[in-house]
């Protein structure tokens, strides 16, 4: 070996990637008086005193005796601790975990078996159901609260505000400090592994890509999922978080009026509620800076109106949890474009992504195929499965289960899921583009579609319509509009008028829940 070969040899373990926990400090240390956490109660934290809790928290978890590694679970509306929380698991090395508060008892309790969980933090809200899955758990594990005057120990109890001691990042880079479950909407929830550099690698994307300069952005959907990505970002430039215990309209109008917040993070239902409400138009004259979304499609023609109320403001991000949020986005300007309104963008900067066959081949111009994603966004695996991570992982690549195809200017567009495809007659017909058509109409709120067992086609579409208030539309008319934009292999076959469609905890709709009465009876979810 050369001189030349021993010195790169001797500083290639220099050549790490970034960690979540260091960015933490750095941004603590950096506005100490600034403040960082508005609670849904109205209580202020300020940078400082965020450093003093996670510092505290890390000890502890060590009196607890919890060693690197531990799972350590919140059961929690919005709150300021929860981060703190979770930004204590990132700096000491445990695996932060989340329940959605939310959820389901059955999903919960299989979490926390999956993650063999040491430790369940909840607030007074969800006690109760903290002690039911304890109490029927296989598992030993401790619960605290966050709340003082409950029935178990309150994890503040030896806090004071004055204490402080200088954080150290102990995680390294590769360092599992996230298991992030999925939704589980096609049978059993996966636990992806969040290294401490994807964390970083998601915050210095989302900082390359948009402007996040004083920034306080109210949050509504739960700090344990997308609006969770959005923390690093707003307090790396000094901004603040507003929180909200759930999605309240009148308050959020509110907010906004009153300028206590320039910045919303929202999913497509939620912005759809807020076109439809009658004070929508008071928003158009305050200072609003943001309107981020994400986490679910959302329709072309609502997203033209949201354009016309709030402006050049709209930001768009697409991701997965295996890959998470940060993966393709539209940013304020691509908004301005009537041809982007059904794209989900072109790639963050940092991320490669390409459209891809099976065979690992990349796909001509127009042609859809499957959306694959490399580079150290990419979670590690998934818990306890190997088989299902070498599914995931093929050629070299993550493939997504989106697929999508490109057009002649690089945007990327995404017909469907492809657990969602409906075949029917031999054809591939994507759900998505059928709703994008029928929610064009004036009528339409939100609209869902599915597959369902056919003797002839093998599968049938059919759409589930939810109208606006005091409007009305004929099914045929609906059917017709699919008929003329994409033939009658695509047109519904049927359409139901409903009062809601059912969502997913995250505010997506459910496509299981409007599938199960119809392929309840069958032995597989082809037909």
């Amino acid at each position: 070996m050369t001189s030349s070969d021993t010195k790169q040899s001797n500083t290639s373990n220099l050549y790490v990637g970034p960690a979540v926990g260091d960015m933490i400090i750095t941004l603590l240390e950096r506005y100490p008086e600034r403040i960082a956490f508005i609670d849904p109660c109205g209580s202020e934290i300020t940078y400082r005193q965020l450093g003093q809790r996670i510092a505290y928290l890390i000890e502890q978890f060590e009196h607890l005796g919890l060693e690197r590694g531990a799972s350590i679970v919140q059961l929690c509306g919005n709150r300021a601790d929860v981060f703190a929380v979770m930004a204590a698991c990132y700096i000491a090395g445990y695996r932060s975990v989340a329940l959605h508060p939310s959820g389901g008892i059955d999903d919960q309790r299989f979490i926390l078996e999956s993650c063999q969980a040491r430790l369940l933090i909840v607030d007074a809200e969800r006690l109760e159901r903290s002690l039911n899955l304890l109490s029927d758990s296989q598992l030993n594990f401790s619960v605290l609260a966050h709340d003082a005057g409950q029935s178990v120990r309150w994890i503040w109890d030896q806090f004071t505000s004055g204490q402080s001691h200088r954080l150290v990042n102990r995680a390294a880079a590769d360092e599992v400090v996230r298991l992030i479950y999925t939704g589980g909407t096609t049978g059993r929830a996966k636990g992806v592994m969040g290294s401490s550099e994807s964390l970083a690698t998601n915050a210095l994307i989302r900082m390359a890509a948009h402007n996040w300069t004083d920034l306080k952005l109210l949050c509504s959907t739960p700090l344990s999922h997308s609006a969770g990505t959005l923390i690093l970002p707003v307090l790396w430039h000094g901004g603040t978080l507003v929180l909200h215990a759930g999605f309240e309209l009148d308050r959020l109008i509110a907010e906004l009026i009153e300028q206590r917040v320039n910045a919303l993070y929202l999913v497509p239902t939620m912005i759809y509620r807020l076109l439809d409400h009658h004070r929508v138009h008071e928003i158009s004259g305050t200072k609003l800076k943001m309107l981020m979304y994400g986490s679910a499609p959302i329709s072309p023609a609502r997203l033209s109106q949201a354009r016309s109320v709030f402006g050049q403001v709209l930001i768009q991000h697409y991701g997965m949890s295996e890959a998470p949020t940060v993966v393709l986005g539209m940013n304020e300007n691509d908004h301005l474009d009537d041809s982007l309104m059904a794209s989900a963008g072109k790639p963050y900067p940092g991320v490669t992504v390409k459209i891809l066959d099976n065979d690992g081949l990349e796909v001509k111009v127009g042609e859809v195929g499957e959306i694959c994603i490399r580079g150290p966004l990419v979670m590690k695996g998934y818990l306890n499965e190997p088989q299902l991570t070498a599914q995931a992982f093929k050629h070299g690549w993550f493939y997504s289960g989106d697929l999508a195809y490109q057009n002649e200017r690089g945007y990327f567009f995404i017909v469907d899921r492809s657990k969602d495809m409906i075949i029917s007659g031999g054809f591939n017909i994507y759900p998505k583009e059928i709703e994008n058509i029928i929610a064009e109409h004036s009528a339409v709120a939100s609209v869902g579609v599915i597959g369902v067992p056919d003797a002839d086609w093998g599968e049938a579409v059919r759409a589930f319509v939810v109208l606006k208030p005091n409007e009305s539309i004929a099914a045929s008319a609906l059917i017709e509009m699919v008929r003329k934009a994409k033939g009658s292999i695509h047109a519904p076959k049927m359409i139901i008028f409903v009062d809601s469609l059912p969502l997913t905890a995250l505010g997506k709709v459910d496509k299981k829940a409007l599938r199960s009465e119809f392929w309840a009876s069958n032995t597989r979810g082809i037909n």
